[in-house]
């Protein structure tokens, strides 16, 4: 089967007494008290565990808002839009100006420990029921609650930690741990699901061994524990099934879904409608249609919201001769000059659309097209796990000239030849940055790579010292009755 996430029902969410979160609550732990049912006499069987793991699934899907706000925070692109009002979310990030009071940045923590909570609810009850593969199970949960709280700590960095089922008053008795302790239980939680996972998941788009070496790489390089980083990493590539796939327009098509260098994707579908009332509850890919070209008419693309548009600087990072260049960015000048198309130009056009996440004509777009698009998100592909394992060599002062092989790994398949970097030091740290840009621009992770950098000052209006993590919420500031305090000059 192609598609393993489904969205499941809402008399499950009930019995899982999960964060059921949904745009209209006024406190991330709300909505437990709503779906608590009896919860304790659930996990009597096989079916229970797997069908809470697809419950601890279903919230990846909404990280499409974790990766176009990604994008946008950093120097890659502009928030776009119809207007400067459009998702005014939004254009505060783009503009470094958010604060505490924004609705999108509530959405992201909301969601994010909805995907905790969910994984939390199975690992409380692990040892209830025991049956023939349980272990596979407990390790996709233990990978699940990592990547969420992940993508917590490099939003928002200190964060209340549970490794049980939040519960109402929590907010007030849990203090936000510090980053340290964070990485650590996520550090555990992969360790475990590498302990425990295979290379060949049961099903198509649930995590792996890989998946889990590859996020905790990631996590050690996120603290400059290069050395930890390099040896996972390096392990990964000799001992896993990935490789570069030879064509790097193919990784982006429907037809190059889960190939050789997906490490974990985000599945996405376009059988299922969805609405404005509730994006997080849509099986499609909702940035696809937000990423799309306004008011399109024409051959291969659909019509999108025309946010989240490329600089000419990050097109300007392209080499002479890099075939990324014209996968990762769509010249709608040139495209629609030569296939008879025609587009309208919203807020902050700069003539350039991110190809790799925008609408393909074909798809069903069940309901709003531009909410059910069907392109996974490649949050691991293995050319990332190449230059993490490049960049932990050389910033550890380990081994440079592993450092270089496995960046022109990358570089040879852009290039379509050998296309070499000699240098070491400091020259091939910023070799390896040039490339991260370039190889993952339009996925999400640039903000990111320039304040772990220390780098932040790259984007316009970046504050050292405050923009490094972004506000928590007011309301959970508000609802904590003075026990989580705001990060610091917000």
């Amino acid at each position: 089967m192609k598609r393993y996430i489904n969205k499941i029902t809402t008399s499950l969410i009930a019995c899982l007494c999960v964060f059921a979160i949904f745009s209209c609550s006024d406190n991330y732990l709300e909505e437990v008290d709503r779906y608590s049912i009896d919860s304790e006499s659930y996990f009597n069987s096989e079916t229970d565990y797997y069908n809470a793991l697809i419950g601890a699934y279903d919230l990846l899907q909404s990280t499409y808002l974790n990766v176009i706000m990604g994008e946008i925070a950093s120097d890659n692109t502009l928030a776009g839009g119809e207007s400067a009002t459009d998702v005014v979310s939004w254009q505060q990030i783009d503009d470094m100006i958010h604060t505490p009071v924004n609705g999108e940045l509530r959405k992201l923590w909301d969601w994010m420990y909805a995907g905790v909570n969910r994984a939390n609810f199975i690992l409380e009850f692990q040892d209830k029921t025991d049956f023939e593969g349980k272990e596979i199970i407990l390790g996709e949960a233990h990978f699940l609650r990592a990547y969420y709280y992940f993508e917590l700590v490099k939003w928002f960095g200190p964060i209340p930690l549970k490794e049980t089922r939040f519960q109402l008053g929590d907010e007030t008795s849990i203090p936000r741990s510090p980053v340290a302790d964070v990485y650590a239980l996520i550090e555990t939680d992969l360790k475990y699901a590498v302990a425990n996972l295979n290379y060949t998941a049961p099903q198509i788009g649930r995590a792996t061994k890989g998946s889990a070496q590859a996020l905790l790489g990631k996590a050690y390089l996120y603290q400059n524990k290069f050395a930890l980083a390099a040896t996972v990493l390096d392990d990964l590539i000799v001992k896993g099934p990935y490789d570069l796939v030879d064509d790097y327009n193919t990784i982006f098509e429907n037809a190059g879904e889960n190939n050789i260098e997906s490490v974990f994707e985000v599945q996405y579908s376009d059988a299922e409608g969805a609405g404005f009332d509730c994006l997080q509850c849509s099986e499609g890919n909702v940035a696809v249609g937000f990423n799309g070209i306004r008011n399109y008419s024409g051959p291969f693309f659909d019509s999108g919201f025309s946010f989240n548009v490329p600089t000419q600087e990050v097109v300007d990072e392209f080499e002479t001769g890099d075939s990324r260049k014209s996968v990762a960015i769509l010249d709608i000048e040139a495209w629609a000059a030569t296939n008879d198309a025609t587009y309208g130009e919203g807020n902050e056009h700069t003539g350039y659309f991110n190809r790799k996440y925008i609408a393909r004509k074909g798809d069903l777009n069940t309901g709003d097209p531009n909410l059910t698009n069907p392109n996974n998100y490649r949050a691991i592909r293995f050319a990332d796990v190449l230059l993490m394992a490049a960049e932990a060599y050389n910033r550890g002062d380990i081994d440079d000239s592993k450092a270089q092989g496995y960046l022109n790994r990358v570089r040879a398949r852009a290039f379509g030849e050998p296309n070499e970097v000699t240098s070491t030091g400091a020259v091939l740290t910023d070799a390896i940055a040039h490339e991260r840009r370039v190889e993952l621009v339009g996925e999400g992770h640039r903000f990111f790579d320039l304040v772990r950098t220390g780098r932040g000052t790259e984007i316009d209006g970046f504050t050292t010292g405050k923009n490094e993590v972004f506000p928590i919420p007011i309301e959970e500031v508000q609802f904590s009755n003075g026990n989580w305090e705001q990060n610091p000059n917000y």
